[in-house]
């Protein structure tokens, strides 16, 4: 896959849109799914728990396990558009689950060492509409989007 030029002209742009496009995807999964459903799994992220892990860690090897399947087929199949379609799907998962766990489980919930990313504001805010999602339960449900998610819910008059 990473070996000609006109190969990464195809998974480079999917993978891009699609680690963009996993925003939405995660805020209406974590909506519906996460706090419908799902709940009696992922209420162990809204309470205090021992240890390093919690049950709602699940979710995250959940959306790793396809991209991996898809980064691994797409380098099995010949090469052409299906193939690199597969790679760049499952770089773009990747990357936004990368870019995801580095900011809500390092700087939003401390469980890496990565505080220094509050010297921007762009990261407060969203750590403070985080914050504010865990005291009310409900908006924002995205993470990166979360600040805006919660200015439209407040103007819907939905706070």
């Amino acid at each position: 896959m990473l070996d000609s030029v006109p190969d990464a002209l195809v998974w480079i742009p999917v993978a891009l849109v699609v680690a963009g496009a996993m925003e939405p995807w995660a805020a209406w999964v974590h909506h519906k799914v996460w706090h419908g459903p799902m709940w009696g799994v992922h209420e162990s992220h809204h309470v205090d728990t021992e240890g390093w892990f919690e049950r709602n860690d699940v979710f995250a090897a959940a959306h790793a396990l396809p991209a991996i399947v898809l980064i691994v087929a797409g380098c099995e199949v010949p090469q052409g558009l299906l193939g690199n379609g597969m790679f760049g799907i499952g770089i773009g998962m990747t990357l936004f689950g990368f870019a995801y766990a580095l900011v809500h489980d390092g700087l939003v919930h401390g469980r890496l060492p990565v505080g220094f990313l509050l010297r921007f504001k762009l990261f407060r805010r969203i750590k403070g509409a985080h914050t504010r999602h865990h005291i009310s339960g409900t908006y924002p449900y995205g993470l990166f989007l979360g600040p805006q998610e919660l200015q439209r819910a407040v103007r819907r008059g939905e706070r």
